[in-house]
Order: C-alpha cells, then structure tokens, then sequence
C-alpha cells in the first residue's frame, strides 16, 4: 500500500515537473518571438522595414520551432509558418498594410499558443 501511495506520488510529481517546464518552456520561446516580432511591426508601421529584416526574424523561428516540435503540435507551428512566409514576401514587396495585418495575427499567436499548454484545469479536462 505504501509503495503504491509512493509510486502515484512521484509520478503525479514528474508529471508535474514536465508540465511546468513545458509551459515554461513555450512561453519563454513564443515571449522571445514576440518581442522580435514587435520590433517587426514597429518597422513596418513605420514603412522602414526591408525584407532582411523580415528573414532575420524568420531564420530565428526556424531556429525556434525546431525545439518546439517536441512540445507543440505540428498544426500550431505550420500557422505561425504560413504567416512568417507572406510576411516575408509582403515586406519585400513594400505592401506593408497587409503585412501588418500579418504581423498583427502573429502577434496574437504568441500570446495566446502559450496559454493552451499551461498546466491548468481546463488544458487537463
């Protein structure tokens, strides 16, 4: 009976662990992206940016989602993917109205992925 009580501890305490660490994880990748992201959409707003500027923030969530595949699934990285490729095409193309808009999607992404992966009730149940 101990065992048992002792064996269902420490493995709601693992679980646990890997939960935090999980949201942590996330939200410190997807915060880190958005504040490129931001930094992006200031460029744009302003028509200052150049298309390097939109594959720099691209190669850097290349780099980002390829740790992120072992914690989110594929359909929410292959989102942020499709955005980040118009992106890049519409900043270089000068059409900085519907890059905003683009940028503005994305923006709203990194705030909201996170919180579907935080260890809470209603991500449980």
């Amino acid at each position: 009976m101990l065992k048992s009580l002792t064996a269902i501890g420490i493995a709601f305490l693992l679980l646990l662990g890997a939960g935090l660490f999980e949201w942590y994880f996330v939200n410190d990748q997807f915060e880190s992206f958005g504040q490129e992201l931001s930094t992006l959409y200031q460029k744009a707003d302003e028509k200052t940016a150049v298309g390097e500027d939109a594959k720099a923030v691209q190669t850097s969530w290349e780099t980002r989602k390829e740790k992120l595949h072992v914690w989110i699934p594929h359909n929410d990285i292959s989102r942020i993917d499709d955005y980040m490729a118009e992106t890049v095409r519409l900043i270089g193309e000068k059409n900085y109205s519907l890059a905003l808009a683009k940028l503005e999607i994305m923006l709203h992404l990194t705030k909201c992925l996170p919180d579907t992966y935080k260890p809470a009730v209603e991500n449980i149940f």
